[in-house]
């Protein structure tokens, strides 16, 4: 018999950590290979870890709810091999210079940023928390440093975890319950002079009236998540949207010509998500301003595609798994990425590499039956385009023998856009663009 070490595997480039959902197996229990033994959870995604080996789960080292560093032993299993099995990944105190690397990019990427060319003042600072005794995962700093909770604040949070560690989830919950915040006036002698921050204070909550008859549903794990990226949004970017109505005739006959061939052949389904990729794909490199970020005064310029597609999970929540550099996809490829993705999604099988580095995000509210929708802007990026659902409509067609009113597939396009750094012209131009692409579709094209 011999002992397997199982190491929480690295699971990204920007993923230094996960939290332990649940354990699946439990110690004397049978495994074979690739099975499922534990889930854990990112910051993006929930996800399982499969046994590369088959044996008896002999023991574990991390409970349930705990922070996990990647690369750290967090179960034994015992095998009929012959030699003993064993990897020797960095613990959690003793980091090899690359991980320590990896982690403290990580949290200077997500929590410090490091900016050139900008003040110092203007940086966020690290919070010093050399008279704490307690521990505070790298994320947890990162957040705290990012959120501006000082260390004497974070010490008073109750944490959830082993413990009482605080967890991200904990301060998210104190973010969105009663965090303290800085209260900015205008004077009124000037309009545009700006006093001196007041004293922090208390933010304010409205009180919410509750009957015998009213179920009060906690929010999940996921839902905290998106509860308060949308808010963050919000508060962050200037929106606005623009809508255009686009003629898909032409691409509606074509996909009804070739689907059942292409299901046939393939062995899987063509819906319209993939089209819309290409035609998203395809604007971007035509107006690329739209595929930025904002890094305070900076605008970065992404070079690469990358297109999240926002997607419905069972639970209702939603998550936006990415397509990679799309624009170097052909239609077959965009198709099997999507069908793979959104299977996958459906069953919580997404690895945490595959939510991130997005550059756009693409929603389909026809999906529901939505004809419009105004998206809230997927962070760091600076646009999402809407696309609601194809309907017969009559419309008037111009021809060389005058103008005639034909029954024509129509359906609206609707881009949110950050008007800090998107004008209305860039903005109302790329989702004219993207319907440009659509309502020339060629009829005869093969896939």
């Amino acid at each position: 018999m011999a002992l397997y070490e199982l190491v929480l595997p690295k699971m990204g480039e920007s993923v230094a950590e996960a939290t332990i959902i649940k354990w699946v197996k439990k110690p004397g229990e049978q495994i074979e290979i690739d099975e499922s033994v534990l889930e854990i959870a990112t910051d993006k995604v929930d996800s399982e870890v499969p046994s590369p080996v088959s044996g008896t789960l002999r023991e574990i080292f991390f409970k349930e709810d705990e922070i996990v560093q990647v690369g750290a032993i967090i179960a034994t299993i015992e095998t009929e091999a012959i030699e003993i099995q064993k990897e020797t990944p960095p613990s959690t105190q003793q980091l090899t210079p690359e991980l320590r690397i990896e982690i403290e990019e990580h949290v200077q990427r997500d929590g410090i940023p490091n900016l050139e060319n900008s003040d110092q003042e203007e940086r966020i600072k690290p919070i010093d928390f050399s008279s704490s005794t307690r521990f505070y995962s790298p994320l947890v700093k990162s957040m705290a440093a990012e959120e501006g909770i000082s260390s004497a604040e974070l010490d008073k949070i109750k944490g959830t975890g082993s413990e009482g560690r605080v967890t991200k989830n904990d301060i998210i919950d104190f973010i969105s319950s009663g965090k303290t915040e800085q209260k900015i006036e205008i004077t009124k002698a000037s309009p545009l002079s700006i006093t001196a921050p007041e004293p922090i204070q208390e933010r304010r909550t409205s009180s919410v009236s509750v009957s015998g008859g009213d179920e009060i549903i906690e929010m999940d794990r996921m839902r905290k998540l998106i509860a308060d990226h949308m808010v963050m949004s919000t508060q962050t970017s200037a929106h606005v949207t623009s809508f255009v109505e686009a003629d898909v005739t032409n691409l509606v006959q074509w996909r009804d010509r070739i689907k059942n061939s292409f299901e046939k052949r393939e062995g899987e389904k063509i819906t319209f998500t993939p089209i819309f990729i290409e035609a998203v794909a395809k604007a971007i490199k035509d107006l690329p301003m739209i595929n930025i970020s904002v890094n305070r005064t900076q605008i970065i310029k992404k070079r690469d595609i990358n297109i999240g597609m926002a997607a419905a999970l069972p639970s209702g929540n939603l998550i936006v798994p990415v397509i990679k550099n799309a624009d170097q996809l052909n239609l077959l490829g965009i198709t099997k990425a999507v069908n793979d993705l959104a299977s996958r999604a459906r069953l919580s099988k997404l690895k945490p590499d595959e939510t991130q580095g997005g550059t756009f995000t693409l929603t389909n509210l026809g999906t529901f039956g939505n004809i419009m929708g105004t998206p809230i802007i997927n962070q760091p990026q600076v646009a999402v385009l809407a696309v609601g659902a194809i309907k017969k409509k009559p419309a008037v067609i111009e021809t060389e023998f005058g103008d005639v009113i034909a029954i024509r597939h129509m359906m609206f396009l609707s881009l949110s856009y950050d008007h800090r750094v998107v004008d209305g012209s860039l903005g109302g131009s790329f989702v004219r663009r993207v319907a440009d692409h659509l309502e020339s579709w060629d009829i005869n094209r093969e896939i």
